[in-house]
């Protein structure tokens, strides 16, 4: 069961756009996913089609035993086997330090979850907080989202920072998959220079997978389905580019539809 933390340490950058197109390829695909959103802004919530969970993350983590995530699962409106660990603005208060473990609170709830996904996705707020740390301590695999403006080079490297902190300390098993060029517009000479920046710096760690800026993305988002259900040419072209990710972060699980 895979686990991978969508981060970036800036917003507006599409994090929650990854989180929801990596869930929806493993939608068209038929594998059973669950995203956990740890976003207090619950982006990935409302893209998922649901606007009123009972319970949230931030009851998971407020309550932090061991089964307390499994109550939470509920179902979404894409598909009987893409689930949701829901978020809400009240999530906010659980972004500070909360004693000793602190940082493994997610962690402890998640490990007695149902074998039965193939993947776990977490969105994670676009800081540094205590949100993220338990994140990326329940993790096995950190994505980096950037947007290729002035302070992309700047924001993975922040990101890639925080990673190797929580791999010193309550996660020595994670490592990064990705960082993942969001929003781009190809024909712009300044951002052409900022993915040639990022690729100098990075290397192999940057995804050949750059996400254009297409309006179908925030349309399908609007409508709460899975970006491989929105029938135009863009979304046909960002569905494909999520194919790939996937495939790319999670070579394991290139097999069809159980």
């Amino acid at each position: 069961m895979p686990t991978i933390a969508v981060l970036s340490m800036k917003g507006g950058v599409g994090k929650s756009t990854i989180t929801l197109g990596l869930a929806s390829v493993a939608w068209e695909r038929g594998q059973h996913a669950l995203v956990v959103d740890l976003d207090p802004q619950a982006n990935a919530t409302m893209g998922l089609d649901v606007l009123a969970p009972v319970f949230t993350t931030n009851d998971v983590l407020a309550d932090a035993r061991p089964g307390i995530a499994a109550d939470a699962v509920t179902g979404t409106g894409w598909a009987a086997h893409i689930k949701v660990i829901a978020a809400e603005r009240a999530l906010e208060h659980r972004n500070v330090n909360e004693g000793r473990h602190s940082a493994l609170r997610l962690r402890t709830t998640l490990a007695s979850l149902p074998r039965s996904y193939d993947l776990v996705v977490i969105d994670c707020p676009p800081s540094l907080g205590e949100l993220t740390r338990n994140a990326l301590s329940a993790a096995d695999l950190a994505v980096v989202v950037t947007e290729p403006g002035y302070f992309a080079l700047h924001g993975a490297a922040q990101a890639l920072e925080a990673v190797e902190v929580i791999r010193g300390t309550t996660n020595p098993g994670l490592r990064t998959a990705a960082i993942v060029i969001n929003r781009a517009r190809p024909h712009l000479a300044e951002q052409q220079v900022r993915i040639t920046e990022l690729r100098e710096a990075y290397g192999d760690l940057v995804s050949p997978s750059v996400l254009p800026e297409r309006t179908s993305v925030p349309q399908a988002q609007g409508a709460g389905i899975p970006i491989h259900a929105w029938h135009s040419p863009g979304a046909r072209e960002i569905s494909n580019l999520f194919e790939d990710l996937y495939d790319e972060i999670l070579p394991g699980l290139k097999m069809g539809p159980k």
